[in-house]
């Protein structure tokens, strides 16, 4: 039987807990994306899931990371992924949410996050979340010019049974400037039907990245949703990324942001 409260969770042979992909990019732009992959470190086994919930999106955000590196590479833009499974801890929550480590998620119980214990808790902030955060600000920290934090997701196209309309979410934690600029000219860009503060807002606590590290540094920001049905094959990938990546130069023109890309 597995310990779901092992004493420490990620070997070597799992890796580290993010990674910063072309951290030498001199774009504007870093990118971040905490749902990027659905990896469960060996030592918690499967957290008594099986392969239906681990593939679903409750383990990750399906589709964010493919758009992300597609963005990195036409923004020049280093980015900062989460390597673990939100399952084993949501990196865009802070230790004190209670949905940092969830029990249950839409449709499926987690036994393996069930009745932790405070050290087990702490084990997992101290091997996913600290390293996430610490390069986020790393990687933040080592920009010399102006910088655009722009994080990145997806939803699916239905929850709770109930279909959502929106197509691609723009949303902001108390600096609104880069969600309104890019609501404001997005039919330019997109046909899809854009929203702000949809599917969710800061008020249903998602945006601890913006507010962790943008906004006390009055870095502009916003967190990018894309419906997941989008971006479900290559084509829809590239061409959800290209989109976004027209937005955000058309965003940072009119803020007078430069950007070294291209």
């Amino acid at each position: 039987m597995t310990n779901y409260q092992p004493a420490s969770l990620l070997t070597d042979a799992d890796g580290p807990a993010a990674h910063v992909l072309n951290a030498e990019g001199r774009g504007t732009v870093v990118l971040a994306c905490e749902h990027a992959s659905n990896f469960i470190p060996t030592a918690l086994g499967s957290l008594g899931l099986d392969e239906d919930a681990l593939v679903s999106h409750a383990a990750w955000d399906i589709g964010a990371l493919d758009v992300a590196r597609h963005m990195m590479t036409a923004l020049d833009a280093p980015l900062v992924a989460s390597r673990v499974s939100r399952l084993v801890y949501d990196c865009n929550r802070p230790p004190e949410a209670p949905d940092a480590i969830t029990e249950k998620s839409e449709r499926f119980d987690i036994p393996g996050n069930r009745a932790l214990t405070a050290e087990a808790r702490d084990v997992r902030v101290r091997e996913v979340y600290r390293p996430f955060q610490q390069a986020m600000a790393n990687t933040l920290a080592a920009r010399t010019g102006p910088v655009l934090l722009v994080t990145i997701h997806s939803f699916t196209p239905v929850y709770m049974g109930k279909t959502r309309q929106v197509e691609l979410g723009l949303l902001h934690d108390a600096d609104d400037r880069v969600a309104n600029l890019m609501l404001q000219i997005a039919s330019d860009h997109t046909s899809m039907r854009v929203e702000m503060n949809q599917p969710y807002s800061a008020a249903d606590g998602v945006t601890h990245t913006l507010r962790e590290h943008a906004v006390p540094a009055g870095i502009p920001n916003v967190m990018i949703e894309i419906r997941s049905d989008f971006i479900d094959t290559p084509e829809g990938v590239e061409r959800v990324a290209g989109e976004l990546v027209a937005m955000l130069f058309a965003a940072m023109k009119k803020m007078k942001l430069q950007d070294g890309a291209g």
